[in-house]
This record gives structure tokens, sequence and C-alpha cells, in this order.
């Protein structure tokens, strides 16, 4: 998997690309978000629009940073689901978890900056 970061507007947008699967790609994604929290990026936004495939530990680790970034006060959305990650999010009842967006100028001005 590869991640690449950029800011728009106080957003930090993580480009992700690859599988989301135990091992590499969970860890990957893991360290990218605890970076950018420790940083101080409170605002993220997870772009997998080319991202392939995710096995139930890549699933975990979404609602593991999902979850960490909600408990120091940020906001982590969801950006440009491909059809397969769209369906595994459905079926595992996440989607209702995730604040999932289409588009990036709309996901960037549904958050809450203080």
């Amino acid at each position: 998997m590869k991640v690449s970061t950029r800011q728009v507007d106080g957003i930090t947008i993580l480009d992700l690309s690859g599988r989301i699967t135990l091992g590499e790609g969970s860890v990957q994604l893991r360290d990218s978000v605890r970076d950018l929290l420790a940083k101080g990026s409170k605002y993220i936004l997870l772009n997998l629009a080319d991202v392939n495939y995710i096995d139930s530990s890549g699933i975990g680790e979404l609602v593991s940073a999902y979850t960490t970034v909600r408990n120091q006060g940020g906001e982590l959305k969801l950006l440009n689901l491909t059809k397969k990650v769209h369906d595994l999010l459905q079926i595992t009842k996440l989607y209702t978890v995730f604040d999932v967006k289409d588009d990036e100028a709309s996901a960037i001005a549904s958050y809450t900056r203080a």
C-alpha cells in the first residue's frame, strides 16, 4: 500500500492506494494517522479511490483510526470508496459509523472546524 499526504484548507488528506490488509497495509495506515495526530492534525480525510481491497484487519484498522481521531477531538472521514469497499462497509454495517463522501470539495466543506 502507498500513502501520500496533502493539505487542503486545514484538512489533511491521505491518498491511499493498493490493499489495506493484515501486515504492511494496516500498519502503514495506523502509523500515518498516529503521525498526523502527533503533529496536531485533527481533521483527516482518507481518500480510498485507489484502494482495491480491504481485509478484516484493514477494516479493524479503519475503525481503530476513526476511534483514535475521535478520542483526540478530531474528525476522520472517508472519500471516494470503490464499489468493493462500499459494499464491504454496507455488509459490516460500518457505513453508518463512518462519514463517507463522494467528492473532495463537499468532504472538505463538511468538517466542523473550531
